[in-house]
């Protein structure tokens, strides 16, 4: 994956992690449905991290990457 591609999904995992943020509440979570909210902003953020920093160059020479 391209540079310009990966900054793409990076940029679209941080949106997604921005409108969950929006929908918590400031509080701490007491319930199953908040509870999953603030996973999926984990999960978002940790996936937007994968895709922009690439470590050990995961996404660019992954085995789904297209290179041969």
């Amino acid at each position: 994956m391209e540079f310009r591609q990966r900054l793409v999904v990076g940029a679209l995992w941080i949106a997604v992690a921005a409108v969950m943020v929006s929908t918590l509440e400031p509080t701490v979570p007491s319930s199953a449905n908040a509870a999953a909210r603030l996973f999926v902003v984990i999960v978002a953020l940790f996936l937007a991290g994968v895709y922009l920093l690439d470590p050990k160059n995961v996404i660019s020479q992954g085995p789904f990457s297209g290179d041969g």
